[in-house]
């Protein structure tokens, strides 16, 4: 085998999921998932620092790239327009690289420690976002509720998709109706 595998990230990452839907999260070992993909524990250690960047990978990207997108966005939107499309956009795009979302959300939701890891990267994204609102103009007041809005929103687009509701694009703006629902002042 070759030193550097370009198949083994995926193949690390399928051994975990199926290793952790088959064990529970906390059961499961380096070793366990390195040993099922056929490679070793120092093999895994090239790609991830631990089993919960298996399920984490790459979300270092995401802040910088929502911030990224609201400060593309088009300089007449408030800022919530512009938040929240710039979160549509990086959510697709997202969405179109992600693979087993169902069952990744599933092992999350069955272990406080991920859970909290979840909130800290999501919590990231936010605090990327008014960061981006407050450079586009916005008041630091105005920014933070915005942000949090626009995350609430972006968050429950991603909980309809991995449940199967459908495509992310239409998850999301079934999100942002209910928002809207809920600001006009709806059940």
């Amino acid at each position: 085998m070759a030193r550097w595998d370009p198949g083994a990230p995926e193949r690390l990452r399928q051994a975990a999921l199926d290793l952790f839907a088959e064990h529970d999260y906390d059961a499961v070992t380096v070793a366990q998932i390195a040993e099922r993909a056929g490679l070793t524990r120092r093999t895994f250690h090239r790609y991830f620092p631990d089993k919960r960047e298996i399920l984490f990978a790459g979300s270092e990207r995401l802040p910088p790239a929502v911030a990224e997108a609201v400060l593309a966005a088009d300089p007449g939107l408030a800022p919530l327009p512009a938040a929240l499309s710039a979160l549509r956009e990086i959510g697709t795009a997202a969405s179109d690289m992600v693979t087993d979302s169902g069952r990744r959300k599933a092992i999350i939701e069955s272990s406080p420690e991920l859970v909290e890891r979840e909130r800290s990267k999501l919590a990231e994204v936010t605090a990327a976002l008014r960061d981006a609102l407050e450079q586009r103009g916005a008041g630091s007041t105005e920014a933070h509720l915005t942000a949090r809005v626009a995350s609430i929103v972006s968050e429950e687009a991603f909980a309809r998709w991995a449940s199967g509701e459908g495509a992310f694009p239409e998850c999301f703006d079934a999100a942002e109706a209910a928002l809207q629902t809920v600001l006009a002042g709806g059940a």
